[in-house]
């Protein structure tokens, strides 16, 4: 039987591996994966840990899923849209889906690590737009039986499109 129940201090957080997104001056984090691991289907959750000074990921936001915070530990700030919001422990943070005035970033502004819970559904296809940077992200992806991930990823900006007819 599936384990249902995991306490979140028996979560490993092992950093992020170098070939999904090496440590940066601005981008640090280590994640511990929590859905998979308890059989969750429609939504995914881990913990993610945030050294000072450091974002977990850039700013961004999601056309079709839904995201929720909860600080566990620390404290920091979160840009919504056009607007930064101070948190603290005990704080929960709502990212639905949309265009640019949902984007969000969680930034350790503390002297300690910032800790949190992150809830996400898990529809896909997904299409992620980076405001910061002029970047999209499309997705499809599915986890398997052996806990793998496959399916289709691509990251542009809009001006490096291909005609329709290209190549045909």
């Amino acid at each position: 039987m599936m384990q249902r129940i995991i306490n979140i201090a028996d979560i490993e957080l092992p950093p992020r591996p170098a070939a999904y997104a090496p440590p940066s001056d601005r981008f640090d984090a280590r994640s511990g994966q929590i859905a998979a691991r308890l059989g969750a289907r429609k939504l995914g959750y881990n913990i993610t840990a945030v050294p000072p000074g450091k974002r977990a990921f850039p700013f961004h936001n999601h056309r079709v899923n839904e995201e929720m915070f909860f600080i566990l530990e620390g404290s920091g700030s979160v840009r919504i849209g056009a607007e930064t919001f101070p948190v603290r422990s005990g704080d929960v943070i709502a990212c639905p889906p949309g265009g640019p005035e949902t984007a969000h970033q969680i930034i350790n502004t503390g002297t300690s690590e910032l800790k949190y819970l992150a809830v996400s559904t898990q529809e896909m296809p997904e299409i992620c737009d980076y405001p910061d940077s002029g970047k999209f992200l499309v997705t499809e992806r599915q986890r398997n039986a052996d806990g793998s991930v496959s399916g289709f990823r691509h990251i542009g900006r809009p001006e490096s499109a291909v005609d329709y007819w290209d190549g045909e």
